[in-house]
């Protein structure tokens, strides 16, 4: 592609990113962070061609043109020309997102764009333009988290390439890895990140079930039952700690106070994740190394409150996922209002055992 004929290619980005709040050097550095990723694209079909491309790397590109036969022959999902190219960067990551929320809330700050809607994290393609980002928020008084993203969605606006930070991952996950971005090319409801997210993990997890029993020789070593029971584990302390730091922001106290309170709390969660370790087998110990603020706690419920109700939903629906999916489409058509009602009522049913975390 030359660069005269990416110009329009510029302008549908530019108005796509584009929204009155944000800055200059925002849209130029989304738009380049994009473009440079489709400009340095290979086919996969012709890397697997090349003899002198490493066996690892082409055994890996390999699993991913299965992968997306899989998600489209068995989990019906959309596969169109996602993960048929192939790109390397130069950085451990692909994006790295910014959260934040107040010093004394539990609710995350949330950016809103055209197509996407309004989300909880801000994504650059520069770490450095991200940590000057976190240092503004700080600056003006909020709990700041930076993560690094291996690997994002475009939702299908664009054919998304499969990056080579995506290549360190075990085999289970890179696959768990297509399913998660094409259930977000499947149904994705601007403006709610929790619907989302939770929606697309679900997906990810009974896709690399149904994989694993289509190929019980890929799952011989590997011991997904323990990897979820790990995850709901975490997830749980992670909820519990957040459920105790609202409790604390609606108490009548001074802000010193409350700041103490807070300190407390966060050396109370890190002690209980050491008392978890060693059954852990160090699991999650980076991420416990964090801040544990409230932006870095609003990570974990985005991406995984509504997972139990997602499953029950299946199970309702007699693990048919064709009417699993009408169903989860036909409710994030409705209102917000609307759809949190259709939820809640698994909800009583998660919680009374049938599904939980």
């Amino acid at each position: 592609m030359t660069m005269n004929g990416s110009k329009p290619l510029v302008l549908v980005l530019c108005s796509l990113l584009l929204t009155a709040c944000e800055t200059v050097s925002y849209y130029q550095q989304a738009a380049s962070g994009q473009i440079s990723l489709l400009l340095g694209r290979k086919s996969i079909d012709v890397l697997l061609g090349d003899s002198s491309l490493s066996p690892e790397l082409q055994r890996k590109l390999s699993l991913v043109q299965d992968a997306r036969v899989f998600a489209r022959d068995e989990l019906f999902l959309p596969v169109g020309n996602s993960y048929t190219q192939y790109v390397e960067i130069d950085r451990p990551y692909v994006v790295w997102n910014v959260f934040a929320a107040p010093e004394f809330s539990s609710s995350p700050m949330n950016w809103c764009y055209p197509i996407a809607g309004c989300v909880s994290y801000r994504g650059f393609f520069s770490e450095g333009q991200a940590e000057r980002y976190v240092q503004k928020l700080e600056l003006e008084g909020f709990d700041v988290y930076m993560g690094g993203v291996d690997a994002y969605s475009t939702l299908g606006w664009f054919n998304d390439p499969l990056t080579s930070s995506v290549m360190r991952r075990d085999d289970h996950r890179l696959l768990g890895l297509v399913f998660h971005e094409l259930a977000h090319q499947l149904l994705y409801v601007p403006g709610d990140t929790t619907f989302n997210e939770s929606f697309a993990s679900f997906v990810e997890e009974e896709g690399l079930r149904r994989w694993m029993l289509a190929n019980p020789e890929f799952s011989a070593e590997i011991d997904l039952a323990r990897e979820e029971r790990l995850q709901a584990e975490f997830v749980a302390l992670v909820s519990e700690y957040r459920d105790r730091f609202s409790q604390l922001y609606n108490e009548d106290i001074s802000e010193q106070e409350m700041r103490r309170e807070k300190q407390i709390l966060q050396r109370s969660m890190r002690e209980g994740y050491e008392q978890m370790r060693v059954e852990w087998g160090g699991a999650y110990a980076g991420w416990f190394s964090g801040p544990l603020n409230n932006a870095q706690l609003s990570t974990v419920s985005s991406y995984n409150d509504l997972v139990p109700v997602f499953a029950l939903m299946l199970e309702q629906n007699d693990n048919d996922l064709q009417a699993f999916f009408a169903e989860a489409k036909a409710i994030a058509k409705v209102s917000q209002d609307q759809r949190e009602a259709s939820l809640a009522r698994y909800r009583p049913k998660v919680l009374n055992g049938l599904r939980s975390l």
